[in-house]
């Protein structure tokens, strides 16, 4: 059931390489104006997949030039995880790491058990597809939460 859009949310994944920049740039996409979103790691050792920006390529969404970065850098940055109205975790390490910190906040921590699709299939198309199942979980996920997107 679709509720209200915060006013700043924070998605988390991994290594903030896949999921957790797709829901980021998914979300900046469809509520643009609506809402303040980033996202973050609980490791930022890796770069934007290129799977990742294919698919969100497909919707005519830019993601190449994210920057990976974890919760230590958004720390070391001035980035306080206790200013977002919302966390969204999109990994199991990740809620655990989003709890942790936020145990002292009074700030609502969401679990959205989305696919790893890295690892997955053997061909290109393959892998593809299953970035594409990652990510419309992702959009299936938001649109619940927060509702249609208007054009």
């Amino acid at each position: 059931m679709a509720t209200g859009i915060p006013h700043s949310i924070l998605f988390c994944c991994d290594h903030n390489a896949v999921r957790s920049p797709m829901a980021e740039a998914l979300m900046k996409k469809f509520y643009p104006g609506q809402v303040y979103v980033q996202s973050a790691g609980v490791h930022s050792d890796l770069d934007v997949d290129g799977f990742a920006v294919a698919v969100c390529d497909e919707l005519g969404i830019e993601l190449h030039r994210h920057q990976a970065r974890s919760f230590d850098d958004m720390k070391e940055w001035g980035d306080d995880i206790s200013s977002y109205d919302l966390v969204i975790a999109l990994s199991p390490a990740s809620q655990r790491q989003a709890l942790e910190l936020t145990r002292y906040y009074h700030l609502e921590v969401e679990y959205w058990p989305i696919m790893d699709p890295t690892g997955i299939g053997e061909s290109r198309e393959a892998k593809l597809d299953a970035y594409r199942q990652a990510r419309d979980q992702i959009i299936a996920k938001m649109q619940s939460r927060f509702g249609t997107p208007k054009d």
